[in-house]
């Protein structure tokens, strides 16, 4: 239950301490008094969404501090899981800073605002106007229904499951654009892998071969440059006839001059150098192929090599060959992309008929609450002045999954006897929806056994004897578990244990908002303001009196 609620700097209030009670306790003041800021203040201890503006003006932060009440045993294993300190008081404090920043805490941990709502969730519960207008909402009427069957938590974890089966969905969606787009590109590049291919890479070293080639091109220049070697050697009169013919001179004149000899040795080596380079010229010569055929097969081999360089921008063969590599792991890639394609499509098929299955189990479950809750609500309905009321909830069978199973529901109401039953959003006032879904939270608190429910002028619309019995209705769910009720109706105020006044005050030259505790007398007068406005007669202190016994 909620111990304590605190407030500081919050809009209009400076610093609110208050002190709750169990059982039920009522909340009045007048219209613009601040009770809208009481519950903004709650609204961040759920987890709201922070608005920074409602920060006040004495200081740069806004706190919002709750105490409550635990049960230790039904929480240890929560609070072991997000390693946060379990005590049997639970003090959960909520920041929310000027420059931006919001701050939550759960025992003066920092935690995130998912944490915060998952445990308060489970404290509290805030019924507001909204959600009585929400009543008309298909959606929301399937929530009420899977709460009263207590398929909340098999209805929940479905829309998880079915979540992921969804997100999987689109997965595969989007992997067979993918393998959609590289199949219309894979006959191109299959083109290209035969084109590259036949040019045999791991064999050809296009490099040699383009030597080779020049060779065999100009082979006869080479030819014809050898043979002149040879003839300027080795021809008649030539440089190795002259040569020779100087070498045997110096011979018959070596003993006449010194130097003659030396000469004669150099001429000597001259002319073997010579006989060398004729016989190497000579043996080229010989060796020397003048192949038409390998000529023009080389090159038209360089020819494609060349275009297919130019073709992928590409600089050399080991280029070519990287690329190579990477168009056959495209087509790798391509073939397991379809192997995961069938294995996702097998794996989503048993998945979607698992839920399909699970679907159903949980429409049969639907269908067997729903009449039992019906009846369960009429009951209350009738204690609220609804007699002759008929309430049902509607359910339908769909085809197709979605993330509520298969069942679609309507929430069909007839306030008055004899009257057929259709859509409540069409057939119920603004007092009957009220009362609706007070019935419904009625039969929904001593199922779920919530703690601490927090009504919001859940008495709208209505007035007199039904107001009366709603008083009554509310100080029994007060019995129940802790119940604060915002209200402006005087007989409602009249049932509660506890009475809290929300008040504005004028100190220091401006306007705060401040909550106190009512004693005896003050609730008397509160109540009679309530049934007759500011000028308090005797008459409504009476009646006052009257509907407090």
């Amino acid at each position: 239950m909620l111990k304590s609620l605190q407030i500081q700097n919050f809009a209009l209030i400076d610093r609110v301490e208050l002190e709750f009670a169990p059982g039920f306790t009522v909340l009045t003041g007048e219209t613009g008094s601040g009770k809208s800021i009481l519950l903004g203040a709650l609204g961040l201890i759920m987890g709201d969404r922070a608005d920074f503006s409602v920060i006040g003006p004495n200081g740069e932060k806004s706190v919002s501090e709750a105490l409550f009440e635990i049960n230790t045993d039904k929480y240890k294993d929560w609070f072991k899981i997000h390693d946060l300190d379990l005590a049997p008081d639970v003090l959960i404090r909520r920041e929310i800073h000027s420059g931006g920043k919001s701050r939550a805490f759960i025992n003066d941990t920092p935690v995130s605002l998912a944490i915060l709502k998952e445990l308060t969730g489970s404290l509290f519960y805030i019924h507001s106007q909204y959600n009585t207008v929400e009543l008309r909402s298909p959606a929301y009427q399937l929530q009420l229904l899977d709460a009263l069957a207590e398929l909340t938590t098999d209805s929940n974890q479905f829309k998880k499951d079915f979540t992921l089966f969804s997100n999987e969905k689109k997965e595969l969606l989007q992997l067979k654009e993918v393998y959609e787009s590289l199949l219309k590109k894979s006959d191109y590049d299959e083109f290209q892998r035969e084109e590259i291919a036949a040019l045999q890479l791991e064999k050809n070293n296009f490099d040699q071969l383009e030597n080779e080639l020049q060779l065999l091109a100009r082979g006869e220049e080479i030819k014809e440059l050898l043979n002149q070697v040879e003839h300027v050697i080795q021809g008649e009169g030539q440089s190795l006839t002259q040569l020779k013919q100087l070498e045997n001179a110096c011979k018959k004149l070596q003993g006449v001059h010194p130097e003659i000899s030396e000469l004669e040795n150099r001429l000597r080596s001259v002319v073997l150098e010579l006989k060398d380079i004729a016989a190497d010229a000579t043996r080229i010569t010989d060796h020397q192929v003048l192949d038409q055929e390998r000529t023009q097969s080389l090159w038209v081999k360089m020819d494609e090599f060349n275009r297919i360089l130019k073709k992928h921008q590409l600089k050399d063969q080991q280029e070519l060959l990287n690329y190579y590599t990477e168009l056959q792991g495209r087509n790798q890639d391509l073939s397991q992309m379809e192997n995961k394609i069938e294995q996702m499509e097998q794996e989503l098929k048993a998945k979607h008929d698992e839920l399909l299955n699970r679907a159903g189990i949980l429409h049969q479950s639907r269908l067997k609450a729903a009449s039992t809750s019906a009846g369960k609500i009429v009951e209350v309905l009738e204690l609220l002045k609804l007699k002759g009321t008929k309430l049902e909830f509607q359910l339908v069978e769909r085809t197709e999954l979605t993330s509520d199973g298969l069942s679609n529901v309507r929430l069909l109401f007839s306030a008055n006897e004899g009257m057929d039953l259709v859509p409540i959003e069409q057939a119920a006032s603004g007092g009957e929806l009220s009362r609706v879904m007070l019935a419904l939270q009625k039969v929904l608190s001593e199922i779920t056994s919530l703690p601490t429910i927090l009504f919001d002028e859940i008495d709208t619309g209505v007035s007199g004897e039904v107001a009366e019995k709603i008083g009554v209705l509310l100080s029994a769910m007060g019995k129940q578990g802790q119940l604060i009720a915002i209200t402006h109706l005087p007989q409602v105020a009249a049932k509660g244990e506890v009475h809290l006044k929300v008040e504005k005050v004028s100190a220091n030259g401006r306007t705060q908002s401040g909550v106190r505790i009512l004693n005896s007398d003050e609730r008397t007068t509160e109540i009679a303001r309530l049934l007759s406005g500011e000028t308090i007669s005797e008459a409504a202190m009476e009646n006052a009196r009257t509907l407090m016994r």
